[in-house]
């Protein structure tokens, strides 16, 4: 009898409560359910499915047993713990968007017969497939592809899992060379590319695509699964564009055409996704920095590689001013380091040994030496350390510097300012003593997120990575001291503190600072990361107290990760209006009519004296557009001034919400903007 529903009592009948699984008949399976921390018990008969035991429950979509995902056709085993898995989940989600990848790749095939089969993931909030086809694809062959798509669903075709030897997989799939690769990386799959979804270390599955009525083949493909039950169950979907992208990522590679979508356990989550990038896209640094002529990255300079432009340069500035500030008054000093070096130093450091592929290619100057343009500013750092003998005295001794730093990062994800190939860190490493190293992570961390919230970041929560057993440097007994230092510096922050197993570089473990922006995106800002490396390599050393030579404690520290990025970050938060202190124009003077722009000159002229950044608009333009071109350039304050205005000695302010306050006195009114301006508030 396969009934999936048969509680523990039932057992009882049977004597099975109190006998082995021998004494009992062998058509019964006793199987444990896994709710929470719930655990249930039940005895189903032999061939009873995942499916069976969750009947009822459309909200599950596959099952965990010991571990592993299975679909829910898969057949329980006697003393198996099985966990519904539900589609709204992190691993249910990677389901339903990797079954609906597969659903586009049979609309593809089914429009494009010639098409080859790439690969095709889930990623977050969505999936992609890759395809060899003759040509890109068109806007309106997404638009054909979405609806095949639906038919395809509506037909509620079986997702069937089908194991398969090697030969027999290269035999059926002898026409789709892409898949053949894979099936000769069993073992070795990569992550990374997406292949580890087709093929792991044990047998090889086809998944086939059965018509709901009659079992017939209607498609099929390479995947490790699991999958939906049927296409039926896809709730919603929508294709989101399409790219370019070398086949496994490398350059190397043939160049395939890839298609972005999106799927959602329901309409109302999908349409809320599509408004979050609908506001998401709004926000784009890069629309945003070409509207309000911030900066640019021409192509005559090169991908990843950006000019601020005046207006952009003054916000960066203020941004960079007010860190130097702030990093003086926390007892920081200022370092200056060039922006290429010989290699020998990079060898010193290891980065040629570890980071050489995120280098550029070296230049060879003085008969044959190989310069670097350099990714890191530590080993310089390093070397002013090292520049004299150093006293227990100056310790904790705290370098910090505006460092242009350059890395290749491959094209295809330079991404406008947050992923770029030559930035700008605010980079500092702190050179202390082992027992001052707990309360300068303590004095590190609190200064950091002090200074983000200073920008108007104020939502965070801390991320602790740890040791990768398999690559690390040190002592185990060392990296446990540092590791417990950190997680009680982070606890003490009462932020939440996420781990983050086996993330931490080879040379120390590191407190990340995670920031949620205006729309509830997670950004990584600043990181705290402990080095037990560079000290060796550098053979630093400090003269204790006793007078012996003591090796220093060293610890890396980027407050923005860089200029640029954290720039682009808070270009994205604000939408482009700026607080007033970060604002490129504070202030701008529209006059009614042109007998009013001398006022306004003399309102501009002193308050440009208190230090504020204020233009009149003087152009032949009617006031309703200067007014509207003001709001467009997001500036905080519209100064407008009539007859009444003048005659009074007051101006009236007009915000960005389209708001507006009347007759302020001319000095109360450029007292108000310095005000807003120190308080660093939005207005």
């Amino acid at each position: 009898m396969r009934v999936g529903t048969i509680p523990v009592m039932r057992a009882l009948q049977y004597g099975a409560a109190s006998t082995s699984s021998q004494e009992r008949p062998v058509s019964d399976v006793r199987v444990i359910i896994q709710r929470d921390s719930e655990r249930e018990e039940r005895v189903v008969t032999t061939g009873t499915t995942a499916a069976d035991l969750f009947a009822g429950e459309r909200s599950i979509i596959a099952a965990r047993v010991g571990g592993e995902l299975k679909d829910l056709a898969y057949p329980v085993k006697d003393g198996e713990t099985v966990e519904g898995v539900e589609i709204s989940s992190e691993d249910g989600l990677n389901i339903l968007r990797h079954s609906t990848a597969h659903v586009m790749a049979q609309a593809v095939q089914e429009i494009f017969p010639e098409a080859k089969l790439g690969i095709g993931p889930p990623v977050k909030d969505g999936f992609y497939y890759d395809f060899d086809v003759a040509r890109p694809f068109t806007p309106e062959d997404l638009k054909a592809i979405e609806k095949k798509m639906q038919e395809i669903q509506k037909r509620g075709q079986r997702f069937s899992r089908r194991v398969v030897t090697d030969e027999a997989a290269r035999e059926e799939l002898a026409n789709e060379p892409y898949k053949l690769e894979l099936i000769g990386l069993k073992g070795s799959a990569s992550s990374e590319d997406g292949a580890d979804v087709e093929v792991g270390a044990g047998e090889l599955t086809i998944y086939d695509n059965l018509d709901a009525k009659t079992g017939e083949l209607c498609w099929k493909d390479l995947c490790r699964g699991p999958h939906l039950p049927s296409t039926r169950l896809i709730p919603a979907f929508k294709l989101m564009r399409n790219a370019a992208a070398y086949w496994r990522g490398s350059e190397k590679n043939p160049m395939l055409q890839r298609i972005y979508g999106t799927a959602w356990p329901s309409k109302d989550e999908l349409k809320a996704h599509l408004d979050f990038l609908a506001e998401a896209e709004k926000r784009d640094h890069r629309k945003l920095g070409s509207e309000l002529d911030l900066f640019s990255v021409p192509e005559q300079i090169g991908s990843g590689l950006a000019v601020f432009h005046p207006k952009g340069g003054i916000v960066r500035r203020v941004m960079e001013d007010y860190s130097r500030r702030r990093h003086e008054e926390e007892g920081y000093e200022f370092v200056y380091t060039p922006h290429a070096t010989k290699g020998k130093l990079f060898e010193t450091s290891g980065h040629l040994d570890w980071y050489a592929d995120g280098m550029y290619p070296p230049m060879q100057l003085d008969e044959g030496v190989d310069y670097y343009l350099k990714p890191m500013n530590c080993p310089m750092h390093n070397l002013i350390f090292d520049a004299r003998g150093r006293s227990y005295r100056e310790l904790p001794l705290r370098f910090f510097e505006f460092g242009t730093v350059y890395r290749y990062e491959k094209s295809g994800v330079v991404h406008g300012l947050t992923r770029a190939r030559g930035f700008t860190q605010d980079d500092a490493h702190i050179y202390c003593t082992r027992e001052q190293m707990a309360d300068e992570l303590d004095k590190t961390l609190t200064f950091v997120l002090n200074l983000l919230r200073d920008y108007g970041l104020t939502d965070f929560y801390l991320e602790l990575s740890t040791k990768d057993p398999e690559k690390y440097v040190g002592s185990d007994e060392a990296w446990e001291e540092a590791t417990e230092t950190l997680r009680q510096v982070a606890e003490k922050q009462g932020l939440p503190l996420v781990p983050d197993p086996g993330g931490a570089a080879f040379y120390g473990p590191k407190i990340s600072v995670q920031a949620k922006d205006a729309i509830g995106r997670t950004w990584q800002m600043s990181t705290v990361q402990l080095d037990f490396n560079l000290p060796e390599r550098f053979d630093l050393e400090y003269t204790a107290a006793d007078g012996s030579k003591q090796r220093p404690v060293m610890i890396h520290r980027a407050l923005f990760g860089s200029i640029e990025r954290f720039f682009a970050v808070l270009l994205e938060h604000y939408a482009g209006a700026f607080p007033a202190w970060l604002a490129p124009v504070q202030a701008i003077g529209i006059p009614i009519g042109d007998a009013h722009v001398e006022y306004l000159e003399k309102f501009a002229e002193a308050a440009r004296k208190k230090g504020l950044r204020v233009e009149v608009d003087s152009s032949s333009d009617r006031m309703q557009k200067k007014i509207r071109n003001a709001q467009k350039q997001k500036v905080p304050f519209m100064v407008i001034v009539g007859d009444e205005d003048m005659s009074n000695g007051s101006v009236s302010f007009r915000y960005r919400d389209g708001s507006q306050e009347n007759a302020i006195p001319f000095d109360e009114a450029i007292a108000k903007i310095v005000k807003v301006v120190e308080e660093r508030a939005q207005v």
